[in-house]
């Protein structure tokens, strides 16, 4: 006898159900996974974008600082070939370097320049034990404290000298070397004003200064090559540092340089530069 095989309509009915819960479920797994291929996509297209936009406007900005360089570099070729003109025509005018700033459009890009004589200005480089004086009386100046005053010179003085020997309020390398992130004292000349940061009790408001008074950046440099200060160039706050010159003889000497540039536009100097040597 042959046995005749009777499907199961309720098993039947399980079995469907459950293999549509499996396609739902891969159904839903592909989709998960296509929503994050899609995500992952679109942030790496945003950010794609975003740095193509930030490199072109880098390389802008890069160019147009290069122009304003050079255009700095042609105004003092300029200035030297025409400085003793008694006539200037106009557009021919000599740029001042008093730090006056001059802008100029490169396409739909502006730069802006500013021409400082550094010789007017204290060469950090140039400070040691003898002459120190000088950098102290600028910062009482500024208003920094007597006990900032003393800390932030010997540090400078330590940074610079080649030994580990610090001075009474000085700091090297042991001190920089227990802070939070530790580095040794340079042992050598300053390269930037912006590396007096990292000299114990520089701050920023004391190097940068504030809407109301200069910082150190302003009156400091490493560019002179020199222990000299053209007094006729000098702000005031360098002025009144210089040992033997009162408030008074420093109001008298700007007084006089503003006169000579009244006088003689195309001239910024006086026809004999007169200098204050620091002490050797």
């Amino acid at each position: 006898m042959m046995k005749q095989t009777v499907d199961n309509p309720k098993k039947n009915k399980k079995v469907a159900t459950a293999e549509k819960g499996i396609a739902l479920l891969m159904v839903l797994w592909v989709l998960t996974i296509l929503m994050v291929l899609v995500l992952s996509f679109s942030l790496m297209t945003r950010t794609e974008t975003y740095a193509t936009a930030s490199f072109k406007e880098g390389t802008e900005k890069k160019f147009l600082a290069e122009a304003g360089l050079e255009r700095g570099i042609l105004e003092l070729f300029y200035r030297n070939a025409n400085k003793n003109q008694a006539i200037i025509l106009e557009g021919g005018e000599v740029w001042r370097i008093d730090g006056r700033p001059y802008k100029d459009q490169m396409g739909e890009g502006e730069y802006s320049v500013r021409i400082t004589d550094e010789s007017g200005k204290i060469n950090i480089n140039m400070i040691s034990d003898t002459n120190a004086d000088i950098l102290r009386n600028l910062l009482k100046t500024l208003g920094v404290q007597e006990e900032e005053v003393n800390t932030i010179v010997d540090s400078i003085l330590d940074w610079k000298d080649a030994d580990d020997l610090h001075h009474l309020s000085g700091a090297e390398s042991e001190y920089y070397m227990s802070l939070p992130n530790p580095y040794k004292a340079k042992n050598a000349n300053f390269d930037t004003l912006e590396e007096l940061l990292l000299v114990k009790g520089v701050t920023s408001e004391i190097l940068y200064g504030d809407n109301e008074k200069k910082g150190l950046i302003d009156l400091l440099t490493v560019y002179s090559g020199t222990s000299k200060v053209n007094v006729n160039a000098a702000p005031r706050e360098v002025l009144m540092a210089i040992p033997g010159i009162t408030p008074e003889i420093a109001d008298s000497i700007i007084a006089s340089v503003k006169m000579m540039r009244l006088k003689v536009p195309a001239m910024w100097e006086f026809p004999r530069k007169v200098y204050h040597s620091l002490p050797s």
